[in-house]
This record gives structure tokens, sequence and C-alpha cells, in this order.
């Protein structure tokens, strides 16, 4: 058997049934496992602990399966876990006006580094660790008998390198997606790219955050920041905002972000698209003293890990206060930020910081998270990355 035995003291986070291992917490390693094998992981008296993939490249030296002893990682397994998943979205409520969403999301799912993204008739797979990888075939053929026309991959992301893998995309089953795909949510329709767009496609984390927006926006001057393909627009101009200004840099996001628009048959007049990189836009708002009544702010990833998350923190807070000088008194900032490396409360404290260097009041006026879809272990807080603010900056007293 291989196995990875663990220094003394180092098994705290397993008894508690967190999934990761660091490499820091190695002793030794018996077996010369290759990248992804299945390894026992054991405390340094030999006792069971789990069993886990083996990444000899990452930091994440082990990303635990299962701690049943009796458990076996096989094709079975994989098949277990991914019904389960489906199950737990069959079952939610909040799901049953889409056909576009998460299926399995990585160690919240009990599946360290997969991610399966269902939209309408396809299924979009990352393999993001060196264990997902190694099981590749095994979890493939589980996916294929879930009455989709094809699967797709998307592994395309830096991430990999970390576990030593090269970044890969293209078909893994089934017949080639279109270059455009249309998928329902909350009786909207979109237009996506499965096969080169952001992420898998579409963010589907934002989804209850969409809906919540469009009970904000009746009678407002609305400006979506990094607005990619019109998600948050979409649901601006649906909830009745008397103008949108969407800013995002790439022209291909914004040409598949109008026809978004048009899908829905939302009135076009209203809305207006910018290709601009939206740091520069807002410091030109700003000299030139635009104002707007709701600002949305859903950047891209400014930090995958804790050790990046101070540079990070510079570029959140420049947006974020950039965001509260060009709102209205009395106006709303819907501010969100989807990097792993920064916490729920340091992303406060950045907004916070923010508020201050603006001389503004600002209240919170809700949290928000990423959709349903995404779960979060909860002995794997890490799971939980996206983490969004609902601001109101006060007005001056009445």
């Amino acid at each position: 058997m291989k196995k990875i035995i663990l220094k003394p003291g180092r098994e705290k986070s397993l008894l508690q049934r967190h999934p990761w291992v660091f490499s820091g917490a190695v002793e030794k390693v018996i077996g010369n496992p290759e990248i992804g094998e299945t390894v026992a992981v054991c405390d340094s008296a030999g006792h069971f602990l789990g069993w886990g993939a083996y990444s000899p490249s990452s930091q994440i030296r082990v990303r635990v399966w299962s701690f049943d002893e009796e458990e076996k990682i096989s094709a079975e397994f994989f098949y277990n876990r991914i019904q389960t998943a489906l199950w737990i979205r069959e079952k939610s409520v909040l799901l049953r006006d889409t056909n576009a969403y998460r299926l399995v999301h990585a160690e919240s799912d009990g599946l360290p580094g997969l991610i399966v993204d269902r939209y309408s008739d396809w299924l979009v797979v990352q393999f993001l660790s060196a264990g997902a990888n190694y099981w590749k075939k095994e979890i493939v053929s589980v996916l294929s008998e879930l009455g989709v026309g094809g699967i797709y991959e998307r592994s395309d992301v830096e991430v990999r390198r970390l576990e030593g893998l090269s970044e890969t995309r293209g078909v893994l089953w089934g017949k080639e997606p279109p270059s455009i795909i249309r998928v329902k949510e909350n009786g909207f329709q979109f237009a996506i790219d499965i096969q080169t767009g952001q992420k898998t496609g579409f963010y589907l984390d934002q989804r209850v955050n969409r809906e919540r927006l469009q009970e904000y926006c009746q009678g407002k001057d609305v400006l979506n920041c990094f607005c990619y393909t019109g998600g948050f627009t979409v649901y601006a101009l649906a909830g009745g905002a008397n103008s949108v200004l969407s800013i995002d840099s790439s022209d291909g996001a914004l040409a598949l972000a109008d026809e978004n628009v048009k899908l829905n048959q939302l009135p076009e007049e209203r809305n207006r698209w910018l290709e601009a990189d939206v740091f520069l836009a807002l410091r030109k708002f700003r000299d030139e003293g635009r104002s707007f009544d709701l600002i949305v702010l859903d950047p891209p990833k400014f930090a995958s890990t804790a050790a990046q998350a101070q540079r990070a923190a510079r570029g959140y807070k420049d947006i974020n206060l950039l965001a509260i000088k060009l709102l209205k008194p009395g106006g709303i900032l819907f501010t969100f930020s989807c990097s792993g490396g920064i916490t729920p409360e340091l992303f406060q404290k950045i907004v916070a910081g923010a508020a201050i260097d603006a001389r503004a009041d600002v209240q919170i006026l809700e949290r928000l998270y990423q959709s349903p879809d995404h779960p979060v272990l909860l002995t794997f807080p890490e799971g939980e990355y996206l983490k969004g603010l609902v601001c109101i900056k006060r007005p001056t007293d009445h």
C-alpha cells in the first residue's frame, strides 16, 4: 500500500475532516506513488486518516477523497459521489427555472479539483487537481450517462500548472458544442460560449445575486462594471432601470452581451455598452463629475491564494473607492470578490477603507454569496469563494 506519513501533531485538520494535506505536514512518502494516484494518509503512529490523491508538485500534497478506511476509490466511488451531487441539485427549489447550473463543486461535493457545469444539453468539465485528472476516464464515463449531448473540457486554467499538469481543452465525449448555445435562467435566455468564454462560459455563481439586483433597479441609472456577457445588465433592464451603462474590456464579451439584451427583448434605447478598462473608465467618470444611482462591481479574480491577497486588496480598494465617489447620495453599491485569497472579513475591511477614503458613510444592507448549486462544505470553508455586499451611500441627514 502506498502511504503518506504525517509529521507528529499534523493530523488535526484531517481529524476535523478538512480534505487538504500541505507539503509541510508530510514526514515521508512510502511506495513511490505516481501523480494523482490514491494513497493512504496516516498519522505519525501509522493510524489511517483518509484516502487521498497524491500531487508531488503542489503545495497541497494530498487532497482527500474519503475518510472511510473501508471505502474503495474506484469508478463506483465517482458514480456514487456524482449521483449524490445531482440529487442535491434536483432537490433545490432555487434551480427549478434554469437549465444551467453547477453539478459538481469540487471539494464541497467530496470530489476535490473536479468542476462540472451543466448548460442545457452540454456538460463543461474542469479537472483542476492531479487526482481528478488521474480519474478522468472514469469520471467522463459516469457523466456520459446523464443524458447529455456532449462533454467539453475547459481545463485551460493556470491552476493546473501548480499540480504539474498542462492546460487543455476540447471534446471529451459526444458531439462538439456549437460556438454559441442558449440557456435559460429565471425566465431569461442567455447566449453563452462554453468553448472560449470566461470560466466555463457563464458566471453561474451569480444567479441569485442577479435576481436580487433586479429588485433594486426600478427608475435607477445603473453602471455595470466588468459586465462580461451582460448578466447583471439583463436583470437591471428587466427591473425597470432608467438607463444601464455596462463596461468590459472585451469586445467579444460585449457583442454577446448585446445579443443577450436583444434575446430577452429588453429596451435597447435604455442601454449602452462601453469597451474600456474599468479602472480608467471610472477615473474618467470621476473627473467628469458623473454619478449613478446603482453601481455593480463584479471584477475577475484578483487573488487565487492568501499569498496574493495584499496585492489584490489594493485593486479592490481602488475600484470600490472610485465607485463610492461616483454614487449619488442614497445610491446602491453591489460589490463582489470571487478571489479565494480574500476572506469575507478582509473584503468588508477593504470596502470600509474605500468608504473612509471617499469620506462617505456607507452602510451594509445585505451580504451576498454564491448560488446554492455552489454549496460550501462546513469543514471546507475555502469553498465559499464568492462574497458580496449590497451597500448604501448614506445621504445627508434630513
